[in-house]
């Protein structure tokens, strides 16, 4: 065998070589090189002559390209997320897009509501976050998979699921949301009927509800609020300027947010927590029922917080600047229907803008009220843990 035969192996070699562990490099070369010789002096007997350059560079394709055959000896998995987990990535990702999707489409809605005086450049701010949140979202999730796949985790929820369970993968349906505000009515009178609805995501009212679907949203929700909250991706609407006739109002945090901001950011790390333990072990109620009593419980202090502190924000527009503040006062109905009937100006934006904040922790409140009494009826069912 020539010299230009040695040296086009050779190069062949080294660069499989350079893919694989360098305990099992020689080795592994080794039986490679004796592969390739013995296929070169087969193919020279069988022509009765030496190969050509194009023939012998034909058996080394014949073999396989350098990084094809060093994956062949690779140990672990040959794909970065393989077939088995690859569905749960996708859904992963569909449920998580749809839901920024939206987030990013009620922040632009926000914003032109606000009176916002450049159309393009807001909705170009829009596209440009959501693309990087997107970007993120799927990084985080590929991340998770990777390790997963190359460390062979598999969690119960992967192979141990049930049949009633399978609702929370309607998040990554489209269609299925848009049918949420058409069945209000319907679970409303299913519950006044006492008869059991369907509604969308697999959620049933009146004979116990799909705690996994809900679980699965609450996951991805609190995700991003995380995110968010530490500054990781940002969300349109929510860079702290308003416009107001044409003016860019600056609003600013009052000391409380810098306060709670390490208990809001446990709060939404825990009901994370709290929701994959539900993905994971859905037959165990009362444990989920304690952890979610507690949940509640921390989300009320919370909220008791907030709503003491009083002042929230300030809006401020060059040197003149207005309060967004609550108290009890504003829990009133007839206020409530006046809101948004205020003036234009600095203000009236405050004004209204404290009202609904004073009645959304009102709101987010009795929905924690509500919680843990549904949650300690839970915890005296007779289902097994």
């Amino acid at each position: 065998m020539n010299a230009r035969t040695e040296d086009m192996i050779d190069r062949y070699l080294e660069a499989v070589a350079a893919q694989l562990p360098v305990e099992e490099r020689d080795d592994i070369i080794a039986e490679l090189r004796d592969l390739i010789l013995s296929r070169v002096e087969a193919r020279e007997a069988e022509k009765a002559r030496p190969l050509t350059d194009d023939e012998r560079e034909a058996i080394l394709k014949e073999i396989g390209h350098p990084l094809v055959v060093a994956a062949r000896y690779r140990k672990g998995p040959d794909s970065l997320i393989g077939p088995e987990l690859f569905p749960y990535w996708l859904y992963g990702a569909k449920a998580g897009l749809l839901i920024l999707g939206a987030v990013f489409a009620l922040g632009l809605l926000i914003r032109l509501i606000g009176g916002s005086a450049n159309f393009g450049q807001d909705i170009a701010q829009a596209f440009h976050g959501f693309f990087g949140a997107a970007l993120t979202l799927i990084g985080a999730l590929t991340l998770a998979g990777a390790v997963m796949e190359h460390y062979a985790i598999r969690p119960k929820w992967l192979t141990d699921w049930r049949v009633k369970d399978l609702g929370a993968f309607g998040l990554s349906d489209p269609s299925t949301w848009g049918m949420a505000a058409k069945s209000a009515g319907e679970r409303m009178q299913a519950r006044s009927d006492g008869r059991r609805s369907t509604v969308p995501f697999g959620v049933h009212l009146g004979g116990g509800g799909n705690d996994v679907g809900n679980a699965a949203f609450t996951f991805i929700a609190m995700g991003m609020f995380a995110l968010w909250w530490l500054g990781i991706v940002h969300f349109p609407g929510t860079a702290g300027v308003i416009s107001i006739d044409g003016e860019n109002a600056t609003l600013s945090p009052a000391t409380i947010w810098a306060t709670l901001f390490v208990p809001i950011l446990v709060y939404a790390l825990a009901r994370m927590g709290v929701a994959l333990f539900t993905i994971i072990r859905p037959p165990a109620v009362r444990m989920r029922a304690g952890l979610n009593i507690l949940m509640a419980a921390f989300g009320l202090w919370l909220i008791w917080m907030i709503f003491q502190a009083s002042d929230w924000f300030t809006l401020s527009v060059g040197a003149d600047s207005a309060r967004i503040a609550g108290d009890m006062t504003m829990l009133d109905l007839d206020r409530l229907r006046t809101i948004g009937d205020g003036p234009r100006d600095l203000a009236g934006i405050a004004s209204t803008l404290s009202l609904g904040m004073t009645w959304w922790l009102a709101i987010m409140g009795l929905s924690l009220v509500w919680k843990v009494a549904k949650n300690v009826g839970r915890l005296f069912q007779s289902s097994p843990e």
